[in-house]
């Protein structure tokens, strides 16, 4: 059992993995549905009005570190305009509100934060997709199809775009585990009592049984993210295939 919270270390984890699951999941979600369309409309666009200025927010994005951001963010939101709350993962009324009520604090409460998360993932996965789907358009296959008289358009969806994703699906469960084992300093920052700050406080406290569990849950996490991504790859890669 846990030495602060005279609990087992299995309730203690299990009260605050949602939290993070449930930030890790949605920036998992936005991430993937807006920086791969993104990726390849940059590498089509490659040099134009559009993917220049795509990727100057996109630097600047990931030049900011989450945390400094947050404070930010609930600088200008919270405390000056009090459009946001301060921080929390839902107010301390959620449970007599109403299903709409609950889903409308939820959110209020979940935009500055997700804010923070997904400023520094969209510049690694968008940059990844465009860098190999340029390569992939100037390959010899990719200019033998449109010889044979295939469009560019199907070109690149039908091929260029399948293989380009290959090293996507190698990346996935990396992320899958660093977004779902959350990030204490934004957790820390919005006050989200979180899976990253538990491990945190459990090291500074040395609450040893809380440490070991929260490792055995990240490596855990880590071998399904692997699991998933070798799945992912063979799925993309016409070449692999399980026997």
């Amino acid at each position: 059992s846990s030495y602060r919270y005279n609990e087992p270390v299995w309730d203690v984890i299990s009260e605050r993995f949602p939290v993070s699951l449930y930030y890790g999941l949605v920036t998992l979600v936005i991430t993937y549905a807006v920086c791969i369309p993104l990726g390849i409309l940059k590498a089509i666009r490659h040099r134009t009005f559009v993917d220049n200025i795509s990727s100057v927010l996109i630097f600047i994005g990931y030049a900011i570190p989450g945390y400094a951001l947050g404070s930010l963010l609930i600088l200008l939101f919270s405390v000056r305009l009090d459009w946001f709350p301060m921080g929390g993962f839902v107010s301390y009324d959620f449970r007599d509100l109403s299903p709409g009520a609950q889903a409308l604090d939820l959110l209020s409460h979940s935009i500055l934060p997700l804010v923070c998360y997904l400023v520094g993932s969209f510049a690694l996965v968008t940059l990844l997709l465009k860098n190999h789907l340029m390569d992939n358009l100037a390959a010899d296959y990719i200019r033998t199809a449109i010889a044979k008289g295939v469009s560019f358009r199907q070109s690149v969806t039908r091929h260029a775009v399948r293989n380009s994703l290959i090293p996507i699906a190698t990346t996935f469960g990396q992320n899958i585990t660093l977004l779902v084992s959350g990030s204490f300093l934004i957790e820390t920052i919005f006050d989200i009592d979180g899976f990253g700050l538990l491990g945190l406080t459990a090291i500074l406290d040395r609450d040893y049984p809380v440490v070991m569990g929260v490792v055995l849950l990240a490596s855990l996490l880590l071998l399904i993210g692997n699991i998933l991504s070798d799945i992912l790859v063979a799925l993309v890669d016409p070449r692999i295939r399980f026997q």
